[in-house]
């Protein structure tokens, strides 16, 4: 190899080093959550899912979904959705954001502060242990706490996160009534994956939403 051809493979090496650290540690912000499927896959989900009275809250505790597990690096859940889900995302060797901008569908606001920012969990903890995942393992309620293949998690503003809290679309729907079509197929997509059951009154709102599309 010549020394020219040397030179260009060690400066070609040394830009991809650049742009790998780049990435990792100050990149922009990554994909929208994953989308649901449509209206029409997401009806028949809806469909197939059981219809039955909630369960109980007994025994119920934030800490048996262990959540905000490391995913990628030194970056956990939390910090990985607010890369996704931000335009602008620079982050420190931490992975903690240090710039950003993120929009919230719920209430179709801006935040131009991750401590501003809530990471949703689309269908809440409590509601997943009244409507199945009392009697799952704690391996498989660390995974529905942290999954980012289905559109469980999202980013959106800390105010309508806690005025969201723990309900299920029969007792809260976002204020930004055009999200409610993706909302309620992101909402079933869960329950069906996860092959929990619903109340009839949120089977209604659900398909209420649908109607929506």
């Amino acid at each position: 190899m010549s020394r020219t051809m040397s030179r260009i493979t060690a400066l070609a090496t040394t830009v991809a080093a650049v742009a790998t650290t780049w990435t990792l540690s100050a990149g922009p912000a990554l994909a929208a959550p994953p989308t649901p499927p449509s209206a029409s896959t997401a009806a028949t989900q809806l469909a197939g899912l059981t219809v039955k009275a909630e369960g109980s809250t007994t025994g119920y505790s934030r800490d048996k979904f262990p959540h905000w597990i490391n995913q990628s690096g030194t970056c956990d859940t939390r910090e990985q959705v607010l890369k996704r889900d931000g335009t602008g995302v620079t982050v420190d060797s931490s992975c903690q954001p240090t710039a950003g901008r993120w929009y919230s569908v719920y209430d179709a606001t801006y935040i131009n502060d991750s401590s501003g920012v809530d990471i949703d969990h689309i269908v809440p903890l409590a509601e997943a242990w009244k409507s199945g995942a009392s009697g799952w393992t704690q391996a498989k309620r660390q995974e529905f706490a942290n999954n980012l293949t289905i559109s469980q998690l999202i980013a959106v503003s800390a105010s309508s996160n806690r005025s969201k809290g723990d309900r299920d679309p029969a007792e809260w729907k976002p204020t930004n009534t055009s999200v409610h079509c993706v909302y309620a197929r992101e909402w079933i997509w869960v329950k069906y994956t996860y092959k929990l059951s619903l109340q009839s009154a949120e089977k209604t709102a659900l398909q209420q939403m649908l109607a929506t599309c």
